[in-house]
């Protein structure tokens, strides 16, 4: 499952994780969160997150050479 960015603050929402003080189980993905969540650092609503960016160790320009 996607990871998701707080652009306000940094805060990730982990699936894997959830947010237990706010009653979020984990293996909720971002998707299904209520349309009130609110980061629990800053209080950004989730229409201020993004998809977390990554690459996989070993893709295209990431080896050592």
């Amino acid at each position: 499952m996607d990871r998701y960015v707080c652009d306000a603050c940094g805060w990730v929402y982990d699936p894997a994780v959830g947010v237990p003080e706010q009653g979020i189980e984990p293996g909720i993905p971002f998707d299904e969160l209520p349309d009130d969540f609110e980061c629990p650092e800053c209080a950004a609503g989730k229409d201020e997150f993004s998809k977390e960016e990554w690459t996989s160790p070993g893709a295209a320009g990431d080896e050592k050479l």
